[in-house]
C-alpha cells in the first residue's frame, strides 16, 4: 500500500476543485482538476477541458499514484463548472416561492383526483401519499420513494403526466 493509500477521505478532500500533477507508476504523469477521490481504492477522478469546450475524464487508479502536486487552487466559478460536470441536463434550481408553488400545485392536483395527500417535516416540504409514499422537493417523479413498487410507478407515472400537461 503506497503513501497516498494510506490517506484519510479528509486528506483526500483537500484536493478537491484543485488543478493537479498526478505522478504515477511507469513514469506517467497526469494532469487535471479533481472532481473527487474513491474513499475506498483512492483513485482519483480528473477533469481536463480541451479546445472546442470539450471534456476529459480521467481516472488514475488509487495503487498507481506516487505523487500528488497542487498546481492551482480553484476559483468559485471553476468550482460551480466542475460540480455542474454530472448534474443532469434537467436538473434546475428553484427559488424557494417556485418550490413552494410546485408543493401547493401537485399537492392540490393530487387532493382533486382523490389521492389522500398529506405534509410533512420540519417544515412540511415533504408530501407523503396514503402514508406509504413521500415526494421530496422540486416534486418530480424522481423525488419520489416509496417501499412498494407498485405504487411508487403508478404515482411516479401521474405526476409525470401532470407536469407534461402544465408544459
Amino acid at each position: 500500500m503506497n503513501d497516498w493509500q494510506k490517506k484519510s477521505p479528509q486528506d483526500w478532500e483537500m484536493y478537491v476543485n484543485k488543478m493537479v500533477k498526478v505522478a504515477a507508476i511507469e513514469k506517467r504523469e497526469y494532469e487535471g482538476w479533481v472532481l473527487t477521490v474513491d474513499p475506498v481504492s483512492a483513485s482519483i477522478v480528473l477533469a481536463t477541458f480541451l479546445e472546442n469546450e470539450e471534456l476529459s475524464i480521467s481516472v488514475v487508479l488509487g495503487h498507481a499514484v506516487q505523487e500528488v502536486k497542487i498546481l492551482k487552487e480553484g476559483d468559485d466559478e471553476m468550482k460551480q463548472q466542475l460540480s455542474c460536470i454530472f448534474a443532469p441536463e434537467e436538473s434546475k434550481v428553484y427559488s424557494p416561492e417556485e418550490l413552494a408553488k410546485r408543493k401547493i400545485d401537485l399537492k392540490t392536483w393530487l387532493e382533486t383526483n382523490h389521492i389522500p395527500v398529506t405534509e410533512e417535516g420540519e417544515l412540511g416540504r415533504t408530501l407523503c401519499v396514503a402514508g406509504v409514499l413521500t415526494i421530496d422537493p422540486p416534486y418530480g417523479p424522481e423525488q419520489c420513494s416509496s417501499s412498494n413498487e407498485i405504487i411508487l410507478s403508478r404515482i411516479q407515472g401521474l405526476i409525470q403526466g401532470y407536469l407534461e400537461k402544465q408544459q
